[in-house]
């Protein structure tokens, strides 16, 4: 097996084994696979059977069935009986929570069983204690007696296991361990393989499932890290728990999903939406798409430097830069940019395009930091002038950006560079190894002088050479956004940069640029993956997305920046996807409370079907809604539940007086009016 080690910058994806699961291998030089679970009762065998045959027609290559108990397990062989009279040959997968005996049943039945760690054989009840060297291992020994005869059976039957760790539900021993942390999710699942290989079985795959994808990346790099440290060749399930519905579910899964896949991390996907699993299965292909049509393709540049695992959250340190109102670099919060479509001096269509992204009638927490405006002739620069003049009077919260075509700068004098300068607040311009150095390092002194800043866009190289001409001492004027290869994401090419930038001692600040049409994918899942993966390492000071309309790409912005939790700008909700466990209609429950509560910005609100994962996910949320049983809910804050058996018809207002209760009420707010005067 080909050697691979995570560096942070290799694209190369990671050899492992293959694993079959029925007639579908998982791993090795095979295509990413694409899986989704059902919802229904796994009892109610006509619904399952259904939702599966729909699966399968948009693209499912493996369908899980939730097994929580024997009675389920028994619905099996008539579910595989009804796939046969209508010839589905599709693998199924038994997802096991807290019986082990359902577990004996159920592997009789299907090609692949999943179990979590967590539960499987061991408990969590929140309970402190401390544990022993002597008394951990006793643990593991009694683990291994519960886990053993499953092991032993799917060795005899062939039937492959995916040893699954969710963070909202590793047990209590590896909280007292290891706490809250990825660590504990790797050692948890890590503990189970080697009972596994103890019996020689390793017809495994893997998975680190959370519902904050900054959580979900570091799990899995450092599962990766510690399996190549062991000599382990498992495959990885890739997923983003509780994500959600809608855009926000979407951009979750695609942060978690996408930027490992970009790492080479990944043999199989399922994105957790909180929708019919149907729509799961587009999304989870316009995922896998690109890397399985480009193979086992390297990114590789000259002068890699190797990148630190980063497996906790450090925002990179910079310094700061002027941006009109603002400042980017340094602790300042990360800004959004948006690319105007029209020029300085088109009068009514700049009105408009600069209303609908920085007048009053969008919340001011979701307006764009820096418009940028293309100039085509140096002659626009009046017009520039005046557009930056009521700009400062109609949107003073506003930088304004001004591309220019870098051939100016080699032919301009100083004055006309000032002229330029005092025009806006920033000027952008790309850059190769053919540029200027002397003529870069005059405007740049002129920025300086100016309170303005230079936003440079060029390949690695290009980048550092121009970052050399920045002066040591204050103030400083440079930022940088790096191109990268079109074939490949922005997050191998800006970790390069940021890694060789760090090796020389340089912290000029970075701006993220993506244009993921380039490369054929679907540009909201593909800026997601690449900025959001960026962001999630704390590489980044602003944003900017190109190649769509500048609302929808300040809208796909602000939500990249919130699932990275880099800024919060609304409310943040943790919902499941249904499964066969679910106690209420979870797309209708989410949507409600949503409509009641979605104006609370900065709250995070999670809405569980059952008990799984519900209590440990409420520890990354403020207050949680879980099914508790028939027609009941159990309230959460944070991890403490603090009301239980409520009925459904009083559950939607006992949380709105929960959150009143603890004082994070706010009324919402009310629409403003039209931006007036931009010539």
């Amino acid at each position: 097996m080909p050697s691979w080690t995570y560096d942070g910058l290799s694209c190369s994806r990671r050899p492992t084994r293959t694993v079959q699961v029925g007639d579908v291998a998982v791993g090795s030089e095979h295509p990413i696979r694409v899986q989704s679970m059902t919802t229904p009762a796994t009892t109610d065998v006509a619904a399952t059977v259904s939702q599966i045959a729909r699966l399968v027609e948009v693209g499912c290559e493996i369908v899980r069935v939730t097994v929580p108990t024997s009675a389920d397990a028994d619905s099996l062989p008539a579910i595989r009986d009804a796939l046969r009279r209508r010839q589905i040959r599709v693998p199924l997968v038994a997802d096991i929570h807290f019986t082990p005996a359902a577990a004996m049943k159920a592997i009789e039945h299907v090609e692949k069983i999943r179990i979590n760690p967590g539960n499987y054989a061991d408990k969590k009840k929140f309970k402190v204690r401390e544990y022993t060297d002597a008394e951990y291992a006793a643990e593991l020994e009694r683990i291994e007696q519960v886990f053993s005869p499953l092991v032993r059976r799917a060795k005899q039957l062939g039937v492959s296991m995916r040893i699954g760790t969710n963070h909202g539900s590793l047990s209590d021993r590896i909280m007292n361990r290891y706490g809250d942390t990825p660590e504990g999710m790797v050692e948890s699942a890590l503990e189970f393989v080697l009972i596994c290989e103890a019996y020689g079985y390793r017809d495994l795959i893997l998975s680190m499932k959370a519902s904050n994808p900054v959580v979900v990346l570091q799990a899995y790099r450092l599962l990766a890290q510690r399996m190549g440290e062991r000599g382990m060749d498992y495959p990885i399930h890739l997923g983003v728990t509780e994500a959600g519905d809608g855009e926000d579910g979407r951009i979750k899964s695609a942060i978690g999903i996408g930027a490992l896949l970009d790492e080479g991390i990944g043999d199989t996907v399922r994105v957790s939406l909180t929708e019919a699993p149907e729509r799961e299965i587009p999304v989870a292909r316009a995922l896998v798409e690109p890397y399985n049509r480009r193979g086992h393709a390297t990114f590789s540049s000259e002068g890699k430097v190797a990148c630190p695992l980063s497996v906790s959250y450090q925002r990179r340190t910079s310094y700061e830069v002027p941006a009109g109102p603002h400042r980017m670099g340094g602790a300042n919060t990360v800004l959004v940019e948006v690319a105007l479509q029209s020029a300085p001096g088109e009068g009514e269509a700049l009105r408009a395009e600069l209303d609908a992204q920085v007048g009053v009638r969008v919340p001011e927490e979701t307006r764009a930091d820096i418009v940028s405006v293309a100039l085509r002739e140096e002659t626009e620069i009046e017009a520039l002038g005046r557009l930056l003049g009521s700009m400062e009077l109609v949107a003073p919260r506003v930088a304004l950006s001004a591309r220019i075509d870098p051939r100016w700068v080699l032919e301009t004098d100083d004055e006309r560079m000032r002229s330029w300068l005092a025009s806006a607040h920033r000027l952008h311009l790309t850059a190769d190894e053919s540029t200027d150095l002397d003529a870069m390092r005059r405007l740049l002194a002129h920025a300086r002088a100016a309170s303005r800043s230079i936003l440079v866009e060029a390949p690695v190289d290009p980048a550092l050479q121009i970052a050399r001409l920045e002066p040591a001492d204050e103030p400083r004027s440079l930022a940088l956004a790096v191109a990268p290869d079109p074939q490949f994401s922005p997050l191998h090419a800006t970790r390069l940069a940021v890694v060789r930038l760090a090796a020389e001692g340089l912290s000029t600040p970075i701006v993220l640029i993506d244009d993921a049409q380039k490369r054929q994918t679907d540009p909201h899942l593909g800026c997601a993956a690449a900025l959001g993966g960026l962001l999630c390492d704390g590489i980044g000071d602003a944003i900017q997305i190109g190649a769509m309309p500048a609302a929808e790409a300040r809208r796909l912005a602000f939500s990249i920046l919130q699932a990275a939790r880099v800024r919060i700008t609304r409310t943040e909700f943790i919902s499941c996807p249904s499964c066969g466990r679910t106690l209420f209609d979870l797309e209708e429950t989410t949507a409600r409370i949503k409509q009641r509560t979605a104006h609370l910005k900065g709250l995070k609100i999670a809405v569980m079907g059952c008990v799984v994962n519900g209590p440990g996910e409420m520890a990354d949320a403020d207050f949680g809604y879980v099914g508790w049983g028939a027609g009941k809910i159990a309230l959460f804050v944070g991890k403490e539940m603090v009301a239980r058996d409520v009925p459904t018809g009083q559950a939607d207002d006992r949380l709105v007086e929960l959150i009143k209760q603890h004082g994070r009420w706010v009324e919402p707010a009310v629409a403003g009016t039209d931006l007036k005067s931009v010539p």
